[in-house]
């Protein structure tokens, strides 16, 4: 199938899901379209044992001609970025910045050796030796909390709005530090014993100062142009441009196309919407962002529902995967544990901070995207599997039950 058949297809079957999930379900959209392409997907691996096999190879064959981690990482990610920094206002994140810098930088670090350790320890018992630098991928990859997750659940959790930039802010920043710290370790995976300390520390300034640097660059010219013209479709497309225009360049040169885009956000979404933008132009960017931002979204949820058919299932691996939730969790408590102890001495949290902070760091399709993108082999079927197992608990369990858990902390 071609592209446009393959993109027709994951639209037609996502406003299908979202109908029956609204008229019949009645969960978040998102999370409601992933439950049921799951169910869809099951289905149709069953198939096969009544006869039905084509229906299960032509699905597979769709399947197979979407890179998820191509579509992820180099298409829908910049978009959804984008459209999340675009209502972060920078003078509550600053509010809020040694705590996000934190989370976002050592806590990930943290929490990747954390994950990596007990994973060897868990595996190890399980009777599924891997070895020790595959672990630490499978931390690297699962540590970054998911932008697009975290900000699909928090419009309905009800979280105090200190905690939800925390959490939010963190999501928009973790998952490029993740990113970078998971290519170090998968260079080391494949025998890069020339990937010494000093280089690994240029390759990680190289990835976020200059993402961050490009993104200072490429959002202040589209805010010069956003300033230069009044005429909302004009500024829309800029918006635009900005996004793919400013990814693409960051992934062409080895830097950090995410961090680079949510800096680029941030810049639009506070300067160029109070000094470069009418009211009219206001409204019309906010709508053509939220439209963006909910079609992808709920197309991405889909696709991770319909990559069941695709990872490789046996019983060791799915105990593994269970028993790594609640590693995953612990780190993340541990991580996130440490680092709010750190500043308790020089500000104040909110009761229960750490609890919300833990249960609300959501993982997504980022990490499914890195487990895909391992080279084959056993180690990354397991790791697979842990990944997909982890990912739908935090999103369908973690997602749906955080707004009960913020009401019994803050009745």
């Amino acid at each position: 199938m071609g592209l446009f058949e393959i993109a027709a297809v994951l639209i037609v079957l996502t406003a299908l899901f979202s109908y029956v999930n609204y008229r019949t379900i009645g969960l978040p959209t998102t999370i409601g379209v992933m439950v049921i392409s799951m169910l869809v997907s099951l289905g149709i691996a069953g198939m096969g044992m009544f006869g039905l096999g084509a229906v299960q190879r032509q699905s597979a064959e769709i399947l197979g001609g979407i890179d998820f981690n191509k579509a992820l990482l180099h298409g829908m990610l910049s978009f959804l970025l984008f459209a999340g920094a675009l209502h972060i206002k920078l003078e509550e994140l600053s509010g809020q910045k040694w705590l996000v810098a934190l989370l976002a930088t050592a806590g990930v670090v943290a929490s990747t050796f954390l994950v990596g350790g007990l994973s060897w320890l868990l595996l190890g018992v399980l009777g599924i030796p891997i070895p020790f630098i595959h672990c630490l991928l499978f931390g690297a990859l699962i540590s970054p909390t998911d932008p697009v997750a975290v900000l699909g659940i928090l419009k309905t959790a009800g979280i105090p709005k200190s905690l939800e930039i925390k959490i939010a802010g963190e999501s928009l920043f973790n998952d490029g530090i993740g990113v970078v710290v998971f290519l170090i370790l998968l260079e080391l995976s494949g025998g890069g014993v020339d990937v010494a300390v000093g280089k690994a520390f240029s390759l990680f300034l190289m990835e976020t100062v200059g993402g961050a640097a490009l993104g200072l660059l490429f959002g202040f010219l589209a805010y010069r142009m956003l300033k230069g013209v009044n005429n909302y479709q004009v500024e829309v497309i800029i918006t635009l441009a900005l996004v793919m225009g400013g990814y693409t360049l960051a992934d062409k040169i080895h830097t950090s196309g995410p961090i680079a885009i949510v800096v680029a956000g941030l810049l639009i979404g506070n300067r160029g919407r109070a000094f470069a933008m009418s009211d009219l132009t206001r409204e019309h960017l906010d709508a053509f962002w939220e439209l963006v931002d909910g079609i992808l979204t709920a197309v991405l949820f889909l696709l991770i529902g319909l990559e069941i058919q695709v990872i490789p299932f046996n019983r060791g691996y799915v105990i593994a995967g269970i028993a790594g939730i609640g590693v995953t969790l612990l780190a993340r408590w541990i991580s996130v544990g440490l680092t709010v102890g750190a500043l308790r001495p020089f500000r104040r949290f909110s009761p229960g901070a750490v609890r919300i902070l833990t249960w609300g760091g959501l993982r997504g399709g980022i990490s499914v995207a890195l487990a895909l993108s391992l080279p084959v082999g056993p180690q990354r079927d397991v790791i697979l599997v842990m990944t997909y197992i982890t990912v739908v608990f935090s999103i369908i369990v973690q997602g749906l039950s955080l707004g009960k858990i913020v009401k019994r902390i803050y009745p």
